[in-house]
């Protein structure tokens, strides 16, 4: 089955940065090759919300809310997703999760939409205070 487990969440103040990575994993046989991996974050009694995606050639996309203060990337080889925050905000606090989707092969669908995604990593706190 597809694994995907997050790291790197924590606390921090407003204006200073953290990084997240995903570690994911993809059994050889049964499933497709390329997929479309992303950021999304909720706060209790919140929708999930889709923060950036990187589709298998490395284009990123992002939410409005974190255009310009956050930088996902991947590497295929060592199967890693990152998710560098800067200048965060007291908003930008929440259970951060990594999840990927084989839904449009090696492109993501926009905007992101929990509903294109069945492989989710179990979250990992992010909390920034003002």
């Amino acid at each position: 089955q597809v694994r995907l487990v997050e790291s790197g969440g924590g606390s921090v103040q407003a204006g200073g940065s953290l990084t997240l990575s995903c570690l994911y994993s993809i059994p050889t046989k049964g499933y497709p090759r390329s997929a479309c991996l992303g950021w999304f974050r909720q706060v209790l009694g919140k929708v999930r919300e889709g923060v950036a995606q990187v589709d298998e050639f490395g284009a990123a996309t992002y939410a409005d809310s974190v255009e310009g203060r956050f930088t996902a990337s991947r590497d295929n080889t060592k199967t890693t997703l990152d998710l560098h925050m800067n200048d965060l905000k007291p908003e930008d606090t929440g259970i951060y999760y990594c999840a990927l989707s084989f839904d449009n092969g090696a492109k993501c669908v926009t905007p992101a939409e929990t509903r294109f995604y069945g492989n989710w990593g179990q979250g990992i706190q992010v909390t920034v205070s003002s």
